[in-house]
């Protein structure tokens, strides 16, 4: 596959030479020509200076004939503009920008561009470091609705199958870790000792779901 990046910071810089690696043909844009010593003497990508949302600079990079635009620059406002210009103006299906302000995520949604907020994913990964386990959620969508979040199981849900545990919870088991191993959910999955479950849920039910499974299941009439 063909990727254009815009921005060759450390972001880009990094994804770019990934990419290589793992065989795909990488274009990456910037505005700045020195930002390109940040990539290694032997990468065979092409280097384009100019701005990520000029049609001319995007043709250069290859957008016509890429399968994905990654737009990490320093600027939210260049970052979704690229990120437009490249799926509704090229027609690229997979596109991806880089936002500093999580407020602006769910305006991004809404037109249909994938973003990663960086500082609301820094500062929940730090969150649960600092705090107890499953203090902060794993995942959350851009819009901050929907979390991907262990929890806290009680030890009489041992044994029980998880989708009659999803039943009492009213929730959607994504995962078991299981010995640090990750486990996908079958109708006879079971909780064993030492499991660590994982549910994908919306934010504002999380406080209802990690009461119930943290109580004891309610026995069947």
């Amino acid at each position: 596959m063909h990727i254009v990046i815009m921005g060759c910071g450390r972001v880009g810089s990094t994804l770019a030479h990934i990419l290589e690696d793992s065989g795909h043909s990488v274009a990456i844009i910037d505005r700045d020509p020195q930002a390109f010593r940040r990539l290694r003497a032997g990468f065979r990508g092409r280097r384009v200076t100019g701005v990520g949302f000029d049609r001319d600079v995007l043709i250069e990079a290859g957008v016509e004939s890429a399968g994905a635009f990654v737009a990490v620059s320093s600027g939210d406002n260049s970052n979704i503009i690229s990120a437009r210009v490249a799926r509704e103006t090229f027609g690229v299906d997979n596109v991806v920008a880089r936002i500093y302000d999580p407020r602006r995520a769910e305006v991004y949604q809404r037109l249909g561009i994938p973003t990663v907020a960086t500082v609301r994913w820094t500062a929940d990964q730090i969150m649960r470091r600092v705090l107890p386990e499953g203090a902060e959620p794993l995942w959350r969508d851009p819009t901050g609705t929907v979390v991907l979040a262990e929890v806290t199981v009680n030890p009489s849900w041992i044994g029980t199958r998880v989708v009659d545990l999803e039943t009492q919870a009213r929730a959607r088991a994504a995962f078991v870790n299981r010995m640090g191993e990750a486990l996908t959910i079958g109708d006879d999955t079971v909780v064993q000792e030492g499991d660590i479950l994982h549910v994908i849920a919306a934010e504002n039910d999380m406080d209802r779901i990690n009461k119930v499974l943290a109580a004891a299941p309610e026995e069947d009439e």
